[in-house]
């Protein structure tokens, strides 16, 4: 038969109200009385009551991410970084993609909305609208490089453009002066940011736009695959690429090897986002980092700081800092096969030459 609270408060000789503060993590309780109650419980194995809880606390120990793809490393990072500090926190997560479409993102946030304790979106199509129409305005909420210019947000932004731009400059100082672009997704934020830091490069080095120059993408490998054919039809043909993410940048480095062409000694290449699997492909991807896990961190952390808040202070609008890690793909100097550095000594120790 499952324990009860009251047979864990009758072995620990506290009241159910202690025990219920004990696994409410309630500062009331003295630190000698909480071990006593836990240690009673384990002799049940007895675990709390989801539904009860969420009565007496009137929270759903649980939060909503809404994103628009649960494809690839990106947002493997990014859920594992929200993850990792929901759980320290005793809280859930909900997990829901909405490709994007707006007809999807409402009924996801229907959903959401008396299922969660507060939500962190990450939609490039959200707005204030559809926001304000189906969440009440009581939801703690968090937005991930939305493109939403209202600072009744909790907002975090990737610097897309100045990550973007010194990545085409480093390819610049390599002597290339015709690199072509694979873009990201049409109406995507970080995708017209990159593109913007691209065209900023280049103006500032003298180099007049191209238009001929520049690629469809999707932020996919299979897209970075199809743009290299085209690429390499152009006459003359670029000398470097800039794919806007390391998918595409990775979908890229297979084409140009189906097609003979060696990287970096024929053509350049470089990516952004800095996934894991860009150190280890060969040769090793030049791009921009971002501290993916971190953004799910410190998304977490806001959203439970506003979930807890019996008076909201301000909203925090914070943009994260990119940085370039240089790497062979672009024609820096080798490393060992077996130097597997962080991304701040591979900043520090590769330079163009």
């Amino acid at each position: 038969m499952r324990a009860t609270i009251k047979d864990v408060a009758k072995k620990a000789g506290v009241s159910i109200a202690t025990v219920s503060r004990v696994f409410n993590n309630s500062p009331l309780v003295q630190e000698k009385t909480k071990a006593i109650v836990q240690e009673a419980a384990r002799s049940f194995s007895y675990v709390p009551n989801p539904s009860a809880r969420s009565l007496s606390t009137r929270r759903t120990e649980t939060l909503g991410v809404l994103l628009p793809d649960l494809h690839g490393e990106f947002f493997s990072e990014v859920i594992r970084g929200m993850d990792q500090t929901a759980r320290k926190h005793r809280y859930h997560l909900l997990i829901s993609s909405s490709h994007n479409n707006k007809s999807e993102i409402a009924a996801a946030l229907g959903v959401m909305r008396g299922r969660v304790d507060g939500l962190i979106i990450m939609s490039p199509n959200i707005d204030a609208h559809t926001l304000n129409t189906n969440l009440p305005s009581s939801l703690p909420l968090v937005l991930l490089n939305c493109s939403i210019e209202d600072n009744s947000f909790d907002t975090f932004n990737i610097d897309n453009f100045n990550g973007a731009r010194e990545a085409v400059l480093h390819l610049i100082g390599h002597g290339h002066r015709r690199i072509a672009v694979i873009k990201g997704t049409e109406g995507n934020i970080d995708a017209r940011e990159r593109l913007r830091g691209y065209l900023s490069a280049l103006e500032s080095a003298g180099i007049s736009r191209a238009p001929e120059l520049e690629f469809e993408g999707m932020f996919t490998e299979i897209s970075g695959y199809q743009a290299v054919e085209p690429i390499l039809q152009l006459r003359p043909r670029p000398s470097a690429i800039f794919a806007s993410n390391d998918s595409m940048a990775i979908g890229a480095m297979s084409a140009l090897e189906t097609f003979g062409v060696a990287v970096p000694d024929d053509l350049a290449l470089a990516g952004f986002d800095d996934t894991p699997i860009a150190r280890f492909v060969n040769p090793a991807l030049t791009t921009v980092h971002v501290d993916i896990s971190n953004l799910g961190v410190q998304a977490v952390e806001r959203l439970l700081t506003s979930v807890k808040e019996e008076h909201p202070r301000g909203r925090t609008q914070i943009v994260l800092p990119t940085r370039l890690v240089a790497r062979e793909s672009c024609g820096c100097k080798m490393r060992p096969a077996n130097d597997v550095r962080n991304p701040q000594e591979e900043t520090a120790s590769l330079s163009a030459e």
